[in-house]
């Protein structure tokens, strides 16, 4: 699992289990506590495996420049 901290949340790399194989994920909680919100990234892909799964999402973490008010993800552009 990989994290990083912006002023007011963290994100970790994350999977999400789908039919029988996994999805990269971001997950973004709030700092001062309250419930991880999960957003799929590499749209189309799944995995076998959950750790392969978590290595692509570790990979993507990087990319996620800011997290806005409302907790969502801010890419940097491609």
């Amino acid at each position: 699992m990989a994290r990083k901290v912006f002023e007011h949340h963290e994100a970790v790399s994350a999977v999400v289990p789908d039919a029988g194989r996994y999805r990269a994920a971001i997950a973004i909680k709030a700092l001062q506590g309250g419930v991880p919100q999960f957003h799929k990234v590499l749209d189309g892909q799944s995995f076998g495996t959950a750790h392969e799964a978590d290595v692509a999402a570790a990979d993507v973490l990087p990319t996620l420049n800011d997290v806005d008010e409302d907790g969502q993800p801010v890419f940097a552009p491609t």
